[in-house]
Order: C-alpha cells, then sequence, then structure tokens
C-alpha cells in the first residue's frame, strides 16, 4: 500500500548565506525508525519505510532527519546496545538502503544525522565478548570497567553506584573456569558495558566510527550520554546516592573527549558543515554551556525548558537561562519539548503541573509522571507550545508522532512492555515504551497504515508494540482533511517560521499587557504571545497583524491554553 498526501511536493529550502552553518537554526525531525514506518510487513520500521515517507517529512518543512540507533544490535535496549559501529541492522536494511536513503532525502533537501552511542555498547559487541573469554587481568578487559567485588569472596558489587535505569550499576560475570569473578560496570542496562575511555584503543575507535559514516554522507551526530564517557578514576563510592553521581557523570575529564571529536569535525571544512549534537543531563545550564565552548561540541539539548511545567514564568525563566549562558559561548540554543524518553507534550501538559523543581537527579523522572490525563488540554497546551518554541532563536528539535498530537500510551499491557527500566524496576516504573508506539497513518487499514506491505497472502505481522484503538483519530490521512489538526498547525508554523523568525534576531520581552499568565517576545518584526492561563486575551493592534494562532480565534481575542505569531 502506498499513500499520497496532498501538498507533499518537496518543499523549497530557504537560501542560507555560506557563511552561515546550517545547523545554527535548524529543524530537526527526530525519526525513531522502530516505530515510523515498516515497509516488510514484519511489524518494525525499517529504513525503507522511511524512504517511503520521506515526502511526508519533507512537507513538514524541516531541514534534517535525526535517526535513532540503526546498528546491529541484540535490541534489549532497541539500538542503545550496539554490536557493530560500522553497519546497518538487518531488521531495518542494509548499508545499500542507507545509501539510498541519504541520495532520497538531499534530493528533497533533508541532511541526515544519525545517532552516536559512545558510553556503552552490547554484551554482543566483539570487544566484550572477548573481554568475557580472556579473563581478569586481560588487555581485553581493559577496554571496560572490569573490577573485583567488595565483601565475603568479592559477592557485593565494587561501590554504591545506581544504574540510571534502577539497581546496581554493576554486573558479576561467570569466569571461563566456571566460578563468580569480577564484575562489570553498566550505568544503563547489565546488556550495556561501559567503554573505559581511559583506554587510547576507545578513542580511535570511535574516531574511526565518526569518519566511516561521515565519508559516507552523514552531516552530524546526536551524541547519546554525551556528559558520561569519563568515570572517576578510583571508582570511588558516591556520598549522596540520592543526589546526581558526579562520579559516573560529567566529569571534567569527558571534554578532552568532545575536543577531540571537535577538531575531527572541524578537519571536514570548509567543504562540508558538520555538526555534533550532545544529550546532556547537568545539574546546572552554566555546566551544560561547557561542552559548547568553542572547541568543543557544535550544539547540546536545552532540556531545561522540556522539564518546566505548564507555566508562565518557570517558561520565561529557563528560555532566558538558556539564552543568558548559552549565547555567550557563540553557540545558538537548541530547543526540544519532547523525544524518545519522555512522555508525549500533549500528556504531560495534561496532567497536573508539578510546583516544586525537581532535584537535578530526577529532572528526567518528571517528564515520566504518571496520573489521570485531559488530552483536550494537554492538546491546546501542546499547541501553543510549538508556536512558543519555534519563535525562539536557534534549532529545534522535533520527535515524531508530536506533529500528530498523538497523547502518550499509557496503558500498555504489561505483558507487551520492552524498556529494560520497566524490568530493572520491577515493573514500578513504566518506562519509555508509551511514546514508541508505532505511527498510525491510514486510520481504516491494518496497522493504521504502520505496515506499507502485507505479507504474501495475507495480512502484515502485528506492530512490535500495539496500538490503540483511538490511534484511528490522530492518523495522518485523518489529520490532513481538517485545517484545525494538529498536523495542520506544524505544516503552517514551520513555513511561517522560515519568514517570521529568521536568523539570530534577539529575543527580548515584553510586558505591556501585565499578565502573569502570558509571555510576549519579539524578535525583529515578529511577535508571539502565549496564554498559560485559561483566561482569553485581546489583543490590542499595536501588537501587529495576526499571522497564525494555535487555535480558531474570534476577531483579535486569544483562547487561554493558546499561542499567536504576529507581525509589525
Amino acid at each position: 500500500m502506498t499513500l499520497t498526501f496532498p501538498g507533499e511536493t518537496p518543499t523549497l529550502r530557504r537560501a542560507v548565506p555560506a557563511t552561515t552553518p546550517w545547523w545554527r537554526d535548524a529543524v530537526v525531525y527526530q525519526v525513531y525508525l522502530r516505530s515510523f514506518a515498516d515497509a516488510d510487513g514484519d511489524g518494525i520500521g525499517d529504513l525503507a519505510g522511511l524512504r517511503a515517507r520521506l515526502d511526508y517529512i519533507a512537507a513538514l518543512g524541516v531541514d534534517a532527519i535525526w535517526l535513532n540507533p540503526c546498528y546491529p544490535s541484540p535490541q534489549a535496549d532497541h539500538g542503545y546496545d550496539i554490536a557493530d559501529y560500522l553497519d546497518i541492522d538487518p531488521a531495518y536494511g542494509d548499508l545499500s538502503t542507507f545509501e539510498a536513503l541519504q541520495k532520497e532525502a538531499r534530493d528533497r533537501g533533508l541532511r541526515v544525522l544519525m545517532d552516536l552511542v559512545p558510553n556503552h555498547c552490547s554484551i554482543a559487541h566483539p570487544w566484550f565478548v572477548a573481554a568475557l573469554a580472556a579473563g581478569p587481568g586481560s588487555p581485553e578487559r581493559a577496554k571496560f570497567h572490569f573490577v573485583g567485588g567488595r565483601g565475603w569472596r568479592g559477592n557485593r558489587p565494587p561501590n554504591n553506584w545506581r544504574s540510571v535505569f534502577g539497581g546496581p550499576a554493576w554486573t558479576r560475570v561467570t569466569e571461563p573456569d566456571g566460578k563468580p569473578g569480577q564484575w562489570y560496570l553498566h550505568l544503563f542496562d547489565s546488556t550495556q558495558p561501559d567503554f573505559n575511555w581511559q583506554h587510547p584503543e576507545v578513542a580511535d575507535y570511535f574516531d574511526e566510527v565518526l569518519r566511516f559514516w561521515f565519508d559516507r554522507g552523514v552531516e552530524g551526530f546526536r551524541i547519546d550520554v554525551a556528559h558520561g564517557m569519563a568515570k572517576h578514576p578510583t571508582l570511588a563510592n558516591w556520598r549522596h546516592p540520592r543526589k546526581y553521581n558526579a562520579h559516573m557523570f560529567n566529569r571534567p575529564e569527558v571534554h578532552a573527549v568532545h575536543r577531540r571529536w571537535r577538531a575531527l569535525v572541524d578537519s571536514y571544512r570548509p567543504a562540508r558543515e558538520l555538526t555534533l549534537v550532545g544529550e546532556i543531563w547537568v545539574p546546572a545550564v552554566a555546566e551544560l554551556a561547557r561542552y559548547l565552548r568553542p572547541d568543543e561540541l557544535r550544539q547540546a539539548f536545552f532540556f531545561d525548558l522540556l522539564t518546566q511545567p505548564w507555566n508562565a514564568a518557570k517558561m520565561r525563566s529557563a528560555i532566558q537561562s538558556g539564552l543568558d549562558n548559552i549565547a555567550s559561548t557563540g553557540a545558538t540554543v537548541t530547543w526540544v519539548l519532547s523525544n524518545h524518553d519522555v512522555h508525549r507534550t500533549v500528556t504531560r501538559y495534561g496532567q497536573e503541573q508539578p510546583t516544586k523543581t525537581p532535584d537535578p537527579s530526577a529532572l528526567i523522572e518528571v517528564t515520566r509522571n504518571r496520573g489521570p490525563v485531559d488530552v483536550q488540554l494537554g492538546t491546546a497546551r501542546a499547541g501553543a507550545g510549538i508556536l512558543l518554541l519555534l519563535a525562539l532563536p536557534g534549532s529545534v528539535y522535533l520527535y515524531q508522532g508530536e506533529e500528530l498530537g498523538l497523547p502518550e500510551v499509557l496503558d500498555l499491557p504489561d505483558e507487551v512492555r520492552q524498556d529494560p527500566i520497566w524490568r530493572r524496576s520491577t515493573g514500578t516504573k513504566h518506562g519509555r515504551d508509551g511514546c514508541r508506539v508505532p505511527l498510525p497513518w491510514a486510520a481504516a487499514e491494518p496497522t493504521f497504515g504502520f505496515s506499507l506491505n502485507h505479507a504474501a497472502g495475507g495480512a502484515p505481522a502485528e506492530p512490535w508494540l500495539p496500538q490503540p484503538d483511538w490511534f484511528a483519530g490522530c492518523a495522518v490521512d485523518v489529520q490532513q482533511e481538517r485545517p484545525d489538526s494538529m498536523l495542520a498547525l506544524y505544516r503552517q508554523a514551520l513555513a511561517c517560521r522560515r519568514e517570521l523568525w529568521a536568523g539570530d534576531a534577539e529575543l527580548t520581552w515584553d510586558d505591556r499587557l501585565d499578565r502573569a499568565d502570558l509571555l510576549v517576545l519579539t524578535r525583529g518584526s515578529a511577535r508571539a504571545v502565549v496564554a498559560f492561563g485559561p483566561d482569553p486575551v485581546e489583543l490590542p493592534a499595536e501588537l501587529g497583524e495576526i499571522v497564525l494562532a494555535s487555535v480558531p480565534m474570534t476577531g483579535r481575542t486569544l483562547p487561554g491554553n493558546a499561542a499567536a505569531w504576529l507581525r509589525s
């Protein structure tokens, strides 16, 4: 089955002066490949499915796509446990399919970024397999963190570090002689052993990985856990187990890795402008800015905005903090409100909003709250939120399905959950499966059109995560017929952004409306008004001509929980 969508002629890209790097104000669409589109009917998204849907992405008006890991992997953490960094997983395609994707993306004006996972690999990686076989004290084990345990016969973990996914950050191995032996470090799942970045071969290996993909046309990498590679040299206990562990994250030594990679990236200039964008969770924005110094990363996700409740003062404070701290490095802010690790925006903004500022060690936890959801309210706020996001100076990353206004799937049956967080927390934390459910493309089709082709003589396989019945109302073919849909809003907003909010024009706040639940920001001749409360606001004529609103307006009355763009 092939769907066509009205208006999906590849869009023309805005001309950018050669001296302005493309990534400084780009909009990047995140593709969680496993859940985007399935070409062969096996229930798993793949590169061929993405190729078939490239016109859809181009019609949104974005500049690039970022692919979550599609390397060979046992899929214990769905690609973030990598067995081979220099190939494509057969479930997704092969290198020739990837090269075809890149060409077809370039033909549509879309750049392609990949995901780099340098903190850890898979237990199936040849290096780790060799390390297990080689035994204690071997050169093979030196590439990881293998140490003896504490207590009687070393039966306790080497220190008190905790895995991000729950439980100890250590697993004990059975040695080649069959006896219990050393422990290895894994900041995430036990299937994801951490590399020892003090070993020179690890750094050399990742130089090879970067060059392999850059030389094949990839134009950047999102770096997973970019604050995590360096560990405390003695692996000492952390004295504050309930707080951000500075022995295993955000070590000063990690900056040498990023300086090395920046030099590698710059070696491709002036012919190519490549980028590196870090996934970095740190206690303060000032610390995030250190990763963006002129000789380190070009970009880093600004998660402070993502973790804020729907509150005007908190949003304004986060935005200003990002601008104040990051602008001093010469970089632009990389804004996000969603990704594959957090609950979808409609759900977060439709829940009761937290009032306390979370501890830095629990920032991501506030993005995965449970509890009742007012979907209508969350949808309105999510629409307003995207207009706020796209009005900010810098680059923006959008997560697939947000343009459809998808809520989080909170009620997945326990038996289908696959996130290792669910397993390691013994079912007390539901994890991230709910934002990774395969996308709905066609309301009346099997699998809602996620699988483009059926197996010979039969139906396509069930998607790897089950889709709820209510996905039909969110399907692309339903929304394309509705001028008031979330999809229509995204397309209009992205088209307007190219003209209305172009460049690095300075952001200023306009307080003339004098309401605590309003944000009014100005950049150049453009203005954005965001109402965070339930009460409508009358937009005075002096604010300018109304260009776009997140909901239908009557005259110049902006409803509550809505946003509008204006032009002087």
